[in-house]
């Protein structure tokens, strides 16, 4: 055993348990094209022997932010991979890709095997959700850096679509309707500015506040995992249903709905087309924060805008609840020059 090693800090022999720990956990996110198991110096993937003509690869990278807080607060540790592979897969499945693999970095100040492996059970957990490959993945001990009991996470993931198919909403038009996928709460999103007006305002950590949550507690809601997006989307991008996808992620409907649509357009968003979960409410309540700009930090229980050509309505609508996929029609692209990308509009039936 390296003894110098370990007097610095760092425990080779914990490194080797977690990497035995973690093998049956990647093991059952195996799909086609995965080749070979974990312990090489790089993973492994065949994307010839999926057929594809003309593969454009599409990458993303992310990390949970400081959920992470949130899960040390709570002592759970087993739903934030998921939340970190929801952060890679939604983004490369917006542009239309099916993810194959994702990797994972693990950075801590002590190498804890039972609580890495709860981490890493819920990158699995993920994995088998989008239907990619846990291929490979990296474990940094770094004391010193980190605090003993502190760690942080981050994904890679790596997908692939037919150069024909990428959605990159060159092709949205004024007229074109929105469909809003719902959230699961805040995902992993704004965490800095919830923790700010839940916990410096008071402790609403173990509470219902009263009932408002359903008997869940505010620290349960907040943990909630990020929804994965893959199985909605793609039975729509493959039949050419969506013209262009906005993950709703940091900065919330006026950040990100724009970055799928061409100059000299905007969206409507018509309020009162879904139900913004309790969640937000009180963090709204909580923190004083002007109801404008919760919109600009969260997604506030929209966790996909989709752009679909009104002649297109229907069949994408009948497509999702044929999977079981809820969906609201949220608002409509409109000609509009200028800064304002994002409007609101009072509506609670219809897109006018």
């Amino acid at each position: 055993m390296p003894k110098a090693y370990e007097a610095a800090g760092v425990s080779v022999e914990a490194g080797y348990e977690v990497v035995k720990r973690i093998a049956s956990h990647v093991a059952r996110t195996k799909r086609p094209g995965a080749v070979g198991g974990i312990g090489g110096f790089g993973g492994l993937f065949d994307l010839a022997s999926l057929g594809y003509r003309e593969p454009m690869l599409i990458s993303g990278t992310d990390g949970v932010g400081t959920k992470l807080m949130v899960a040390k607060m709570m002592n759970r540790h087993d739903t934030i991979g998921i939340d970190c592979v929801a952060m890679c897969v939604n983004d490369i499945a917006a542009q239309g890709a099916e993810p194959l693999f994702f990797l994972d970095y693990i950075a801590c100040g002590k190498n804890d095997p039972a609580m890495l492996e709860q981490v890493v059970s819920g990158v699995a957990d993920g994995c088998e959700q989008a239907h990619c490959a846990l291929i490979g993945g990296e474990t940094a001990e770094m004391p010193g850096m980190y605090d003993p009991d502190e760690y942080d996470l981050a994904g890679f993931s790596v997908g692939v679509t037919e150069r024909s198919t990428v959605i990159d909403g060159s092709s949205i038009a004024s007229g074109d309707i929105l469909i809003g996928l719902p959230s699961s709460g805040i995902h992993s999103n704004g965490f800095s500015l919830a923790r700010k007006a839940l916990f410096e305002q008071g402790d609403y950590l173990v509470t219902d506040t009263p009932g408002l949550l359903g008997g869940a507690t505010v620290g349960d809601t907040l943990l909630t995992p990020t929804t994965i997006y893959v199985s909605a989307l793609r039975p729509l991008t493959q039949a050419q249903l969506v013209k262009g996808v906005a993950h709703i992620t940091g900065g919330g409907f006026i950040e990100n709905i724009p970055r799928m649509i061409p100059e000299g357009l905007a969206a409507k968003i018509n309020m009162g087309t879904w139900a913004i979960p309790p969640i937000f409410k009180l963090i709204e309540q909580a923190g004083g924060i002007d109801h404008h700009e919760m919109f600009n930090v969260f997604n506030m229980g929209i966790g996909m805008v989709l752009a679909v050509d009104p002649a297109q309505l229907d069949t994408a609508l009948a497509t999702l609840a044929t999977n079981h996929e809820p969906a609201a029609v949220i608002g409509r692209i409109i000609d509009q020059q200028g800064s304002d990308r994002v409007v609101f509009g009072q509506s609670s039936v219809g897109l006018e």
